[in-house]
C-alpha cells in the first residue's frame, strides 16, 4: 500500500507568498488531557510531528495556549531545525488557569509577551503566521490587532491572521491591517461560519477550519460515502472539507501516528459533487 501524502490535495498560498500542502496538521492534542501540560508520551508526541513532515504535511498550527507551552516546545524539539518549506502557525490571546479553561487575553501587552514566548520556544527569529485567538470582550479589538501590527512592522510577525471571528470582526480588523487566514469552528454538523468560508473564498483569504471531524454517525451521506470508498468516516469528511472550497486548508489533530496516516490518506479521496452536496445536506 503506498505512503499517503498530504500534497496529493494541492497547495494554497498563505498570504500570497507561503505556498504549503492543503492538508495540514493541528498540533493541539499533542499535549495532556484538557490540553493541559505534558502529553502521556513526550516520545510518540514528537513522533507524529516528525511522521506529519514524512508525510508531506508542511502547515503545522498551534498556539502558546495548548499546553500552555507545551505544543510548541514540542515542536521545536521534534522538527527544529526546521525545512526550508514548513510554515508554523500560532496564535495567542488565550491565556489558561487550568486543564480545558480558557480565558480571552487581548490586551497588547499581554499580546507582546505572548509572541515573545512563541518565538522563543519555536527558536524562530519570525513566525510565519500568527493568529489572534479569540477576540476579549475586555478590550477593544482595534488595541489587540494595532498591537500585532507593531510586532509585524518589527518583523517578529509576517502575516497576520484572525480566529473565532465574526464577519463584522473580521472587516473591523481589515481596516487595520491585511488579514491573510480566518480559523473558526467549521465541519459537517456546525457550519454557523459557511458565510465566512464563502467570503474567504471570494478574498482570497485561507480558511482554517477548526474541530473538523465531529458528530459523524447520524449524517447518512458520510457513511455511505464511507462504505463507497472504503473509507473511515473521518477521511470523507475531510474530504468534503477539501472539497467543499480550494481557500479551505484542513488541520486536522491528533496524538498517535496510525490516526495520522489515516487523515493524511484523505488527501487521496476525491467526493463527487453530488456527494459533497448530501454530505451538506442540500
Amino acid at each position: 500500500m503506498s505512503t499517503p501524502q498530504a500534497g496529493s490535495a494541492g497547495t494554497i498560498d498563505v498570504g500570497g507568498d507561503l505556498t504549503v500542502n492543503r492538508l495540514g496538521y493541528g498540533a493541539m492534542r499533542i499535549t495532556g488531557d484538557g490540553i493541559w501540560g505534558e502529553p502521556k508520551s513526550r516520545d510518540e508526541a514528537k513522533a507524529v510531528l516528525r511522521r506529519a513532515v514524512e508525510l508531506g504535511v508542511n502547515f503545522i498550527d498551534t498556539a502558546d495556549s495548548y499546553g500552555p507551552d507545551v505544543s510548541e516546545t514540542l515542536i521545536a524539539e521534534a522538527l527544529y531545525p526546521y525545512a526550508d518549506d514548513l510554515v508554523i502557525a500560532t496564535k495567542g490571546g488565550l491565556v489558561r488557569p487550568g486543564p480545558g479553561n480558557w480565558q480571552p487575553n487581548g490586551r497588547p501587552e499581554h499580546l507582546r509577551e505572548a509572541l515573545e514566548g512563541s518565538l522563543r520556544r519555536l527558536r524562530l527569529d519570525q513566525i510565519p503566521l500568527y493568529q489572534f485567538h479569540r477576540p476579549d470582550p475586555k478590550v477593544p479589538l482595534e488595541d489587540s490587532i494595532g498591537a500585532l501590527v507593531e510586532l509585524q512592522a518589527e518583523g517578529k510577525i509576517r502575516h497576520i491572521g484572525v480566529s473565532n471571528f465574526t464577519e463584522d470582526q473580521l472587516r473591523t480588523a481589515q481596516r487595520l491591517t491585511p488579514i491573510v487566514s480566518l480559523q473558526n469552528r467549521y465541519n459537517v454538523d456546525d457550519r454557523k461560519s459557511e458565510s465566512l468560508v464563502d467570503l474567504c473564498e471570494q478574498e482570497q483569504l485561507v480558511f482554517l477550519p477548526w474541530a473538523p471531524i465531529q458528530n459523524l454517525d447520524s449524517n447518512t451521506a458520510v457513511q455511505q460515502a464511507a462504505t463507497k470508498y472504503g473509507a473511515t468516516p473521518h477521511q470523507i469528511v475531510l474530504a468534503w472539507l477539501l472539497a467543499r472550497s480550494p481557500n479551505i486548508l484542513p488541520i486536522p489533530g491528533t496524538g498517535s501516528t496510525g490516526h495520522l496516516d489515516e487523515n493524511v490518506a484523505a488527501a487521496d479521496l476525491t467526493l463527487t459533487p453530488a456527494e459533497v452536496a448530501a454530505i451538506s445536506g442540500h
